[in-house]
C-alpha cells in the first residue's frame, strides 16, 4: 500500500510507502510496478542509481527534458530540492523542498524538465533513484544551488560542492 499526495508543484509527487515495523526492524516495498500503476504513477524505469556521499554534500539541482525520477533515501537523511526547470511553463523556477530520510521512508516523483538537488543533513546518506532513461550527461541542465533568482533556502551556506555545481554547469 502506498499514499501518493500531489506537492504544490504541478506532476511532483509525494510517495509515502507502507512501512512494517516488528521486533525485528522494517520492511518496505520500494517499488511495486501494479501498486504504482493504480495509483496513476505509470513511468517505465530503466535505471537505478545510488550515490553514498557525508555530511554537508550537496549534490547538485540537474536535470532535462526526458527523465522521470522517483527519489529515496536508503539510508541517513537528506534535504532534497526539486525546481521548476522548464523555461515554457508559468512555473519555471518555482521550487519546493522535502526532507527524505530512513525513517521516514518518503519518495519524491519528479517529472521531465525539473532539476533535483540535495544536501546530507546525517553523518552519510544514501541518496537511490529510479529513472525513466540511460544516464545520458549531454542534454542536462544545471542550476546553482545559490541562484539568487530562484531564491531557494538550504540548511547551510557553506556545503561541500563538485566543481559543475560550484559552476552551475556541465564540466568534461
Amino acid at each position: 500500500m502506498i499514499q501518493v499526495c500531489k506537492t504544490k508543484m504541478d506532476g511532483v509527487l509525494l510517495i509515502k510507502p507502507e512501512v512494517f515495523e516488528d521486533f525485528r526492524g522494517q520492511y518496505v516495498e520500494t517499488y511495486n510496478e501494479e501498486l504504482y500503476n493504480k495509483n496513476g504513477i505509470d513511468v517505465k524505469f530503466v535505471q537505478d542509481d545510488i550515490s553514498v556521499s557525508s555530511r554537508n554534500v550537496l549534490r547538485g539541482i540537474h536535470g532535462d527534458a526526458e527523465t522521470w525520477k522517483l527519489i529515496s533515501c536508503h539510508y541517513g537523511k537528506f534535504y532534497l530540492v526539486v525546481v521548476n526547470g522548464d523555461r515554457e511553463s508559468k512555473e519555471f523556477g518555482k521550487w519546493q523542498s522535502f526532507v527524505l530520510s530512513d525513517a521516514n521512508r518518503h519518495q519524491v516523483l519528479i517529472p521531465p524538465k525539473h532539476g533535483n538537488g540535495h544536501l546530507v543533513l546525517s553523518d552519510m546518506a544514501m541518496f537511490h533513484y529510479k529513472q525513466n532513461t540511460y544516464y545520458n550527461p549531454k542534454g542536462q541542465f544545471t542550476f546553482l544551488w545559490n541562484d539568487p533568482q530562484l531564491k531557494m533556502w538550504w540548511p547551510t551556506d557553506k556545503p561541500i560542492l563538485s566543481q559543475r555545481d560550484q559552476l552551475g554547469h556541465f564540466v568534461d
